[in-house]
């Protein structure tokens, strides 16, 4: 465990550091979002936090991750190092959806061909393809989810700290390694973003996130647990993401849109806001929503495998009864 805090402190400290210099750089190159009727800032904002964050995540792994682990970690950092060029190049020229796409596809193909897979059915040719839709799901989870300052940070983070608790209780070293370099980047950037935010963290930053945490995801094993256990754990842990992707995705096609080219607010957090919310408390309901997931993820870690299965079933029911209100009653 200290090892991890170092990791930790290390990422905040690089990631508070770190992000100053990338507003200056977004500011320099051009990279900057700029306000239109599908977004609530009001003036233009410096892109490329995400650089700040891929950084000290990098730079923590690097100085103090268990050398025994190298062999594993490449496959996830070049891949990690792929998503983010990747959301550069559309922070600072823009990317169609369908190379935005290809370009994810690609980085999860990394993963796969270095062994980061799915062990669902026990079988190359199911495991394969559900490994490609979990990451580009999870990726894209992030991607839509970052559209109020300090959400998809803030989310990040708490799914990173349940990710490193998880990992720490059952000697998961390189699940809990890459866990807290992501939970001192995400909180580290998270003083600048957190509203009223002075900085995004663009396209960089969301892809990063979403790539890193669907890897923490797959890497999470417990060997003494069934396979229902282990799998039920990264999805309630990611569960808001996965949530407002799945509103997101519904309510576009009810309205013949296409989810992956058009934007809109539509989000989970937009209709909280359309209901009274401020952002402030929109952004600390949806940290509290985590956290509570979390919490249920950590639980059915230590469970039987009846008392996880009655959890998992209680938790996808809040998810349909959630998206009925939020979406199919209206």
């Amino acid at each position: 465990m200290a090892t991890f805090m170092l990791i930790f402190a290390t990422a905040l400290i690089f990631a508070l550091g770190g992000t100053p210099l990338a507003k200056r750089l977004a500011v320099h190159i051009g990279a900057i979002d700029r306000p239109s009727e599908r977004k609530i800032h009001a003036s233009p904002m410096p892109l490329l936090g995400g650089i700040a964050m891929y950084g000290a995540f990098l730079i923590a792994l690097v100085l103090f991750a268990d050398r025994f682990y190298i062999p594993q970690l490449i496959g996830i950092v070049v891949g990690a190092t792929w998503v983010s060029l990747l959301g550069i190049w559309d922070d600072r020229v823009g990317l169609g959806a369908t190379l935005k796409l290809l370009g994810q596809i690609f980085g999860a193909l990394i993963l796969i061909v270095t062994g980061v897979t799915a062990d669902v059915f026990h079988n190359p040719l199911l495991d394969i393809p559900l490994t490609l839709m979990w990451i580009v799901g999870i990726t894209n989870a992030m991607n839509l989810l970052d559209n109020m300052d300090g959400l998809s940070g803030g989310v990040a983070a708490c799914a990173s700290a349940f990710f490193l608790l998880i990992a720490a209780l059952n000697g998961q070293y390189l699940v809990g390694s890459l866990a807290a370099a992501l939970l001192g980047a995400s909180v580290g950037f998270l003083v600048y973003n957190f509203n009223p935010a002075s900085i995004f963290m663009g396209d960089t930053g969301s892809l990063f996130l979403g790539y890193m945490l669907a890897a923490v995801g797959l890497k999470l094993r417990f060997s003494d647990h069934p396979d229902v256990v282990v799998w039920l754990t990264p999805l309630l842990v990611l569960g808001l993401p996965i949530f407002d992707t799945t509103l997101v995705f519904v309510s576009r096609l009810r309205r013949g849109l296409n989810p992956l080219t058009h934007g809109g607010t539509d989000h989970l957090s937009h209709r909280l806001c359309a209901r009274g919310y401020t952002a402030r408390e929109t952004v600390l309901t949806l940290y509290l929503v985590s956290v509570i997931l979390g919490v249920l993820a950590m639980f059915i870690g230590q469970a039987g495998i009846v008392e996880s299965i009655i959890v998992g079933a209680v938790a996808l029911a809040a998810g349909a009864i959630g998206l009925w209100k939020f979406e199919l009653t209206t």
